[in-house]
Order: C-alpha cells, then sequence, then structure tokens
C-alpha cells in the first residue's frame, strides 16, 4: 500500500435546515471551499470520487451521488455510493484512503451529505431505526434513543455511572461550539441545565442527545507524488481501522476482550465482554488503526479526538472503546476533565483539564448530525487541527490545540454495527 494524504477539506454549516440549498449545492459549496486551499488544482487532477449519504429518503432522490458527481463536473470518472448509518462519513474516508492506498486513484475526491429537515422529527427517526432489524426490532417499536438508554441503564448498573458525568459530555462539547461557526448548536450550559431538558427515553433526554441536520463536507486525499504538488501542509492518514457486530443486540455473544497494546488480560478478568455497555466492533477498529498507526498507547500518543458522540452516553462508552481508560471508567475520565480543552472555562472543577481533549468541535452532540457528512466533517477539523489552522477556518484559536501531531477520528453506526478509527498525523 502507498502512503496516503490528506491535501485540503471543506464543510457548510450544518443547521436545522437549508431550505434555500438543495444536496447538490450543499455539497458544492464544501467542494468550493476545499479547492480555495490548494489553488494549483484542476479538476483534471481529480481522478474519481467516493460520495457518501445515509438515506434515499431524506433527498427522496435514489442515485443522488451521482447526481452530486456531474454538478461537479466529474462525469465520467469513477464514482460510488457509500452507506452505512451513521458510520456512513467515516466509511467513505476509508473508501477514499483506499482508492489511493491501492494505486487506483492519485487523488479521490470523498464527499457526504445529508437534507435531513426535508421531512418532520417523527418521520426522520422512523427512517433512521430502519438502520435496526426490520423483522424483529423495528415492528415492536425500536428505536435509537431507546437502544442507547437500554445500553447506559446497563452501563451505571455495571460500573456506576451517573447522570451528571453524562451531562457534563453535553457541557463540555456545546461550550466547545460557542467556537466552531459551523455548528448547529452552540450554547453554554450547566450540568442542570442537560438534565432538566425534556426526557425522551430515561435516563436521556433531549440535550443527551444529537439532532438531525442539514450539511456536507468533502475531503482530498491524495498520493505522496501528488500530495507534494498541491500542498506544503499535507497530513498523513497513518492508520486504518473498521469493526462490525451482528444489528441484533441480543445475537452478540459473550468473549475475551479485545485487548489494545497498552492492556492485559489481568485489567478484564472479571468483565462480562462485549455485553450491551460496549462495542467489540469498536475495540476491532482501534486495534486495527492503532497497529497500523504504530500506536502503543493512545492516551499517550493521541493529541485530540473527533469522536461520534450521538449520544453523551456514547461518548463515555467510546473513551473505553478506544483505551482511553478501561471499561468501566468512562465516568470517572469524563469527570476528570481529561476531554475538555485546557484554555476554556466551562464553568465546571476539573482536575486533569485538558489531557486529551475530545471533541473541540463541537461534536455530532452540538455540531449536529448530517449522518452522510459526519464523519467527513471529523476528517476536516482533523486537518486543520494538525495543519495548525484553526483560526484561519474558524475566525479564531480558541479550539486549535498546541503543537498537535497526531488525532483520532471515529464513525459509529447503529448500535455498532460498522465502527470506523482513523488516525492522521501531522508532516
Amino acid at each position: 500500500m502507498r502512503p496516503v494524504y490528506m491535501v485540503s477539506g471543506g464543510i457548510t454549516k450544518f443547521a436545522k435546515a437549508h431550505p434555500e440549498k438543495d444536496f447538490r449545492l450543499m455539497v458544492k459549496e464544501a467542494y468550493d471551499y476545499a479547492l480555495r486551499d490548494v489553488p494549483g488544482l484542476t479538476i483534471d487532477q481529480i481522478d474519481g470520487s467516493v460520495g457518501s449519504y445515509f438515506s434515499d429518503h431524506f433527498t427522496r432522490q435514489l442515485m443522488a451521488a451521482i447526481m452530486v458527481q456531474d454538478y461537479l463536473g466529474l462525469c465520467p470518472k469513477p464514482s460510488k455510493r457509500i452507506e452505512g448509518g451513521g458510520a456512513t462519513g467515516g466509511l467513505c474516508f476509508q473508501a477514499a484512503w483506499e482508492s489511493v492506498a491501492s494505486g487506483r486513484m492519485d487523488l479521490c475526491l470523498a464527499f457526504g451529505f445529508e437534507t435531513m429537515s426535508r421531512v418532520n422529527t417523527w418521520k426522520g427517526n422512523e427512517f433512521i431505526a430502519h438502520a435496526s432489524d426490520t423483522n424483529f426490532d423495528y415492528p415492536v417499536g425500536g428505536f435509537y434513543t431507546g437502544y442507547y438508554a437500554m445500553m447506559v441503564q446497563r452501563h451505571m448498573h455495571e460500573f456506576g455511572t451517573t447522570v451528571e458525568q453524562m451531562a457534563m459530555v453535553s457541557v463540555k462539547n456545546h461550550t466547545n461550539a460557542l467556537y466552531n461557526p459551523y455548528s448547529q448548536s452552540p450554547v453554554r450550559l450547566k450540568v442542570g441545565d442537560v438534565r432538566s431538558s425534556a426526557m425522551v427515553s430515561t435516563p436521556l433526554t433531549m440535550l443527551d442527545i444529537c439532532t438531525m441536520s442539514d450539511g456536507a463536507a468533502v475531503c482530498l486525499l491524495a498520493s505522496e507524488e501528488m500530495a507534494s504538488r498541491l500542498t506544503d501542509r499535507p497530513v498523513r492518514i497513518s492508520g486504518v481501522g473498521c469493526g462490525t457486530d451482528s444489528m441484533r443486540m441480543s445475537d452478540r455473544p459473550h468473549g475475551k476482550v479485545i485487548l489494545l497494546p497498552h492492556e492485559s488480560e489481568a485489567d478484564y478478568k472479571d468483565l462480562k465482554y462485549p455485553g450491551v455497555h460496549s462495542f467489540r466492533g469498536g475495540r476491532t477498529a482501534a486495534k486495527l488503526a492503532y497497529k497500523m498507526a504504530r500506536i502503543k498507547n493512545p492516551i499517550e500518543e493521541i493529541d485530540f479526538i473527533e469522536l461520534h458522540d450521538a449520544y453523551t452516553s456514547s461518548e463515555i462508552q467510546t473513551y473505553e472503546d478506544l483505551g482511553l481508560c478501561k471499561y468501566g471508567e468512562g465516568g470517572p475520565f469524563v469527570e476528570s476533565g481529561k476531554p475538555f480543552m485546557s484554555n476554556i472555562n466551562y464553568g465546571l472543577r476539573l482536575k486533569d483539564q485538558g489531557k486529551l481533549p475530545v471533541n473541540p468541535s463541537g461534536g455530532l452532540l452540538a455540531c449536529g448530525h448530517p449522518v452522510g457528512a459526519t464523519g467527513l466533517m471529523q476528517a476536516v477539523f482533523a486537518f486543520w487541527q494538525l495543519q495548525g489552522s484553526i483560526k484561519k477556518h474558524l475566525g479564531s484559536d480558541m479550539l486549535q490545540i498546541a503543537d498537535a501531531k497526531k488525532g483520532l477520528i471515529h464513525s459509529h453506526a447503529g448500535t455498532g454495527t460498522y465502527i470506523t478509527v482513523s488516525v492522521l498525523e501531522s508532516c
């Protein structure tokens, strides 16, 4: 495999609705933004694309990705559509990486979008629920907030995780978003605000949950030779990993913990794994990405993480899946302050604030979750972090992590059916 580099990226504002733009116009806006950062690039140099969007129902259009391909002037070059639930954008990013790493392309465009505002919330939740088993779960009223409420209830029972610890995740991510003009829900919150917001599925309130969104994002991935022609600040994709699990949680067997390089069997001798409190697909993805990127201890070697926080509870669960702390320690990890930015006042007492910032962008909770664009948005923010160009793109350096060398992005589908982890490094 060849080394692969990200050379540019662009996003639209994530918003409740973009009624003035259809999906083609949103992608074009993000695409044009990305092109401005590589002024020497011509359309002839782009060898092909990978497009991502979650649901044909939201666009009310089959074959929407090829319509974007045409609108961008890329026909008749190769293209394909990727779909994998909430991990759609992350899978798209890795598919573009594969196109370049394999030698098939020297420059590949990854684009993703969603227009979720085209339907009302209850209909949108119905469409999203189709990503559960429609023969078993869906007919009896299964919906994703209910699944995650059940999972975190088990996490609370097994490990003592508290609703206050979950609320701290929401406080962190919404506060970070105050400094991100592309975010949907920037707001300063207190723990009490999260807990007093409307209950959706116990213990998850409205402010524990991300929102439906409209938005688009694009990434340009290149071979080493092509990257050197286009920019003097490329970012290398040093590790990729993907994991899966059965769609129905009742089908998931217990087994040994998938150990990461810095762990031992003694750490988990009494843990029933995976249970509904964790995601073995996430462990698999992390293990593969760490091996490729030669990471021995993520808490010491990674400078920031953009992860899939569709729920405050899933961010806590993901800390554990990625090996930032042991299973069962996700609640104390957030309470310690480690995943908070070091330079922002959150109105909380945080002993170890800023050890490993998680979701400096605001994450899905505050940025929004236009599914097909979300994983690519994470890559764009990671790219800007590693370039040291946050101020250039956001108008402020409040979210810039000083001297960041390695970042991780994480996408998650369903209840862990597809999970991707990618590691990016500055050059």
